[in-house]
C-alpha cells in the first residue's frame, strides 16, 4: 500500500477533486490549498503569491520565466519564485516524512521522486471536458475558457520545466496516466484507490 499520492493535473481536469476524493476513501491527509496557507506560515509569502507563484510561470519559456524573476533577487541571491520554491520543497518533504496523504501539484511528483512509497498521477482530459468543467465550476465567462486553459497549462508546464527539467505531462514521469474525459472522476478515483494498493 502506497502511502503518498501525488496528483499532477491539466487545469480543469477535474484532478484536485480526484484527489480529494481520493484522500476521503483512503483516510489519508489531503494538501492543495491546505499546503498554501501551511507555506505561506512558514515563509511569511502570501497565499495569493503562493497561489500564484508556486504552481504557474509568469512567462513562455523556461529562459523567460528566469529573466523576468531576475530583478527579484534577495539578499541571499534567491529569486522570491526560487525561496518559494524551496520552502514547499521542504514542506513536501515533511508530509512525506509524515506518510498517508495526497498531494496535488506544486511539482511534488519530482520532488518526491525517489521516494519509494509514492504514487505519482497525472489527470488530464480533452479540451471539451475541461473547458464545460471550467464554465460549470468556475463560472468561467471572462474569455474564451479553451483560451484560459491553454494559457494555465503553459504557465504550469514553464513552471514545472524551469524547477525540474522535465516535460510536465510526460507520461514516462508518472506511475498512472488517466483520461478523466473519458473516464470520469469516479472511475479515476477507483483506479488511483486500487493501484495504490
Amino acid at each position: 500500500m502506497k502511502s503518498i499520492i501525488t496528483i499532477s493535473r491539466e487545469f480543469g481536469s477535474g484532478g484536485r477533486t480526484i484527489g480529494k476524493l481520493v484522500a476521503e476513501r483512503l483516510g489519508y491527509q489531503f494538501y492543495d490549498r491546505e499546503l498554501v496557507n501551511k507555506v505561506a506560515e512558514r515563509s511569511g509569502f502570501s497565499p495569493e503569491f503562493i497561489e500564484e507563484g508556486g504552481e504557474y510561470a509568469s512567462a513562455k519559456s523556461s529562459l523567460l520565466f528566469a529573466m523576468a524573476t531576475a530583478g527579484q533577487y534577495s539578499a541571499d541571491g534567491l529569486s522570491m519564485h526560487d525561496r518559494l520554491y524551496i520552502e514547499q520543497t521542504r514542506f513536501i518533504e515533511e508530509l512525506a516524512e509524515q506518510g498517508k496523504c495526497v498531494i496535488v501539484g506544486r511539482c511534488a511528483d519530482y520532488i518526491l521522486r525517489d521516494n519509494k512509497d509514492c504514487l505519482h498521477v497525472f489527470i488530464h482530459a480533452d479540451m471539451a471536458s475541461r473547458a464545460k468543467r471550467i464554465v460549470e465550476r468556475y463560472g468561467e465567462k471572462d474569455k474564451s475558457p479553451e483560451k484560459r486553459l491553454a494559457e494555465k497549462d503553459q504557465k504550469r508546464r514553464v513552471y514545472y520545466k524551469n524547477y525540474t527539467g522535465r516535460n510536465w505531462g510526460q507520461a514516462q514521469n508518472y506511475d498512472l496516466c488517466l483520461n478523466s474525459g473519458v473516464l470520469g472522476e469516479e472511475a479515476c478515483v477507483e483506479l488511483i484507490v486500487a493501484a495504490c494498493k
